[in-house]
């Protein structure tokens, strides 16, 4: 591999753009652009995809391209460059959110290349999970993972706080469901059988009718809208909540969005290489009251970033992607 011509440069660059098409954005709206000038690859939001009634300060659409960011990140070291990354670059261009140089780098080690290797591999869950336990160093590895982009991933063992995000959660959704601009942003991003729409959540991506979980049952959202469409629940085998978990950082501007997107990433992939999937709660984290008293009494004070259950499934669901001429500028 030579690293140093401006063909190999360009080839990768190319490489880290497509592999962050495959980054997790709430209900897969994707909402990034791309542009590549040389040996620089640009990360832009793209505020036309953000979430106007659930993410009006844009906080889930910056997590969702921090998750982008590391894709671009860990493929240009798995193909034997060094990223050299300007976050937040310009001040006067809320948008413009990094700036990659690829520079020379050295021999992929062992970790980046598990990490890289489960870019496309990695599918969000939106179901229960098999009662297969989480092996303690498997949790502590996620906990190392997310500290390590600066963000903190807190597994929530005991019975009472996992009661309470469960019951925010189903509160959070009784209400949006209520809400007409809430269910007409969501019919938005929930493409209906036959679609070929290369964005949104596809009718495999969700149970045909979410059976509750145990001990803790977290409400799903209504993709369907009262259609039958949706994947055959796994009903005889995944009925457990997993392991609920939360994401935060201590504080909450919007670098740590970025921050917390980049650590979210970081412990997804490697999650995944283990046979781990992951299930997104954000319903509480869409209401500021709700998300106030998680931080207060659930996070210690840091900010919430994303509530998750973890565990093993037996089957993975679908997923759907735009392609880099949809994303590059």
């Amino acid at each position: 591999m030579n690293t140093r011509t401006s063909e190999g440069i360009a080839q990768a660059a190319r490489e880290a753009v497509e592999a962050a098409l495959w980054a997790p954005s709430i209900h897969n709206t994707q909402p990034w652009s791309f542009a590549v000038s040389g040996d620089e690859i640009s990360l832009r939001a793209d505020p036309d995809r953000r979430l106007r009634v659930s993410d009006p300060t844009g906080r889930q659409m910056i997590i969702s391209c921090g998750a982008a960011l590391f894709n671009v990140r860990i493929t240009l070291m798995a193909l034997g460059y060094e990223p050299e990354v300007r976050r937040l670059p310009n001040p006067e261009g809320p948008m413009l959110l990094a700036t990659v140089r690829v520079r020379p780098g050295r021999e992929p080690g062992e970790h980046t290349r598990l990490l890289y290797g489960e870019v496309q591999r990695r599918r969000t869950h939106r179901a229960g999970f098999t009662a297969l336990p989480m092996p303690d160093p498997l949790i502590d590895a996620l906990v190392r993972e997310a500290a390590a982009e600066g963000a903190h991933l807190a597994p929530v063992r005991s019975e009472a706080p996992a009661r309470v995000l469960a019951a925010l959660t189903g509160a959070a959704q009784d209400v949006q469901a209520q809400d007409r601009q809430f269910v007409l942003e969501l019919t938005r991003w929930a493409r209906p059988p036959g679609s070929v729409r290369r964005d949104g959540v596809p009718v495999a991506g969700y149970p045909t009718d979410p059976r509750r979980t145990y001990p803790q049952h977290f409400a799903s959202r209504d993709y369907s809208r009262g259609h039958e469409w949706g994947a055959a629940p796994e009903e005889r085998v995944s009925t457990s909540t997993g392991l609920v978990a939360l994401l935060s950082t201590p504080g909450d501007a919007r670098e740590d969005w970025l921050t917390a997107g980049e650590g979210l990433q970081r412990m997804l992939l490697h999650a995944s290489a283990y046979g781990v999937s992951v299930a997104f709660h954000t319903q509480a984290l869409e209401m500021c009251e709700l998300r106030e008293f998680i931080r207060r009494h659930l996070c210690s004070g840091e900010a919430p970033q994303m509530i998750m259950r973890m565990g093993f499934v037996l089957d993975e669901s679908e997923s759907v992607r735009r392609t880099p001429s949809d994303v590059l500028e």
